[in-house]
């Protein structure tokens, strides 16, 4: 038996929680949900009885934790105090809040503003932020404009050490469902390493990372997929070891208004919801939170501007447009030696 994993990226809800699955005597597997969607944790020649509870129950704990600091959706979290807060000045934050905002504001400035944290106004005025309903409206311009006035790259500052953070207007609010997971992800899989796993895989809502092999001595084979509304199939299926793997994509979250869909990936530097016909980006890096937020922003640039970044930037990425006869691929070459051949 092969394993082939799909990525599913649509959030899926779990009911209760995390949920322990012995696969079989070498491969354990458990899921639960996280961050508004699923995490899958699997562990190839898992540690025996209590060693195997206790590290779920303490990986279990450690994404609670992320959850109550990165989410947006959570009122007591470090982005919802700091979303909050009307000062200008430098907040003590947690080491997770300014490393976050680091990695982003690094790809927000080499995507020259396409992926921004601080698009959380423009986010929430198309009916796709925390607490929204099914988004319905297409706001006005004066409305996109006053929104836009404090978005951007600059709106947001960080300090490692110590770690802080600080807005540059009272009015910025930041998002970070484009980094957050995958920055998830990273954090769970140096856990598993320091307990002396060596090889598994962590997935959370579709952001995933793979460490070593999979339970035949293989590397693990991530099946990437199409993106069509509805449908579960495979585009591509990818080997992945030490390494990771984000795909963000336009064709789950939508509405549709006078006959023109509206998606939830918003164009910080438009203020409006792209309209290019690039379907999905998959991005291959070693940081998940880095191929999460590349992933969002290459979306936003477009299949020929995101192209051309991620050839001259050597990043390994998978493109997938739309065309009037289908679907057409455009991988880069460092993604396209990954990609394993179509059966």
């Amino acid at each position: 038996m092969r394993f082939v994993i799909v990525l599913i990226h649509a959030a899926v809800l779990l009911a209760g929680c995390a949920r322990p699955e012995q696969e079989d005597n070498r491969l354990l597997a458990w899921s639960g949900k996280t961050m508004g969607t699923q995490f899958i944790v699997k562990i190839v020649d898992p540690p025996d009885g209590d060693i195997a509870v206790q590290l779920r129950r303490v990986v279990e704990e450690r994404l609670g934790e992320l959850e109550g600091l990165l989410s947006a959706y959570d009122l007591g979290s470090d982005v919802s105090c700091l979303n909050d807060n009307q000062s200008v000045q430098w907040m003590n934050l947690s080491e997770e809040i300014a490393e976050v905002v680091a990695e982003a504001s690094l790809v927000g400035l080499l995507t020259d503003g396409a992926f921004d944290v601080t698009c959380a106004p423009l986010v929430s005025l198309w009916g796709f932020g925390p607490g929204q309903g099914a988004p319905d409206r297409v706001p006005t311009e004066e409305q996109i404009a006053v929104a836009k006035t404090s978005v951007g790259v600059d709106k947001i500052e960080y300090q490692l050490d110590p770690p802080t953070v600080r807005k540059t207007m009272p009015e910025v609010q930041i998002n970070l469902s484009g980094v957050a997971k995958g920055y998830a992800v990273d954090q769970i899989a140096v856990m598993l390493r320091s307990a002396g796993i060596a090889n598994f895989l962590v997935d959370i809502g579709g952001d995933v990372r793979a460490q070593g092999t999979n339970p035949e001595g293989e590397p693990w084979r991530i099946g990437i997929e199409a993106p069509l509304p509805g449908v579960r199939s495979i585009q591509r299926v990818v080997n992945l070891a030490d390494t990771a793997l984000a795909t963000s994509g336009d064709y789950r979250n939508y509405f549709v208004q006078g006959g023109r869909r509206r998606s939830h990936i918003i164009d910080p530097r438009t203020g409006r919801p792209i309209e290019h016909r690039l379907a999905s980006v998959s991005v291959l890096d070693p940081s998940c939170a880095r191929a999460d937020a590349l992933a969002t922003g290459l979306m936003v640039l477009g299949p020929e501007d995101g192209y051309r970044l991620a050839v001259e930037q050597n990043l390994a990425v998978l493109f997938i447009v739309g065309t009037d006869a289908g679907f057409e691929e455009r991988m880069t070459p460092e993604f396209e030696a990954a990609c394993l051949p179509r059966d």
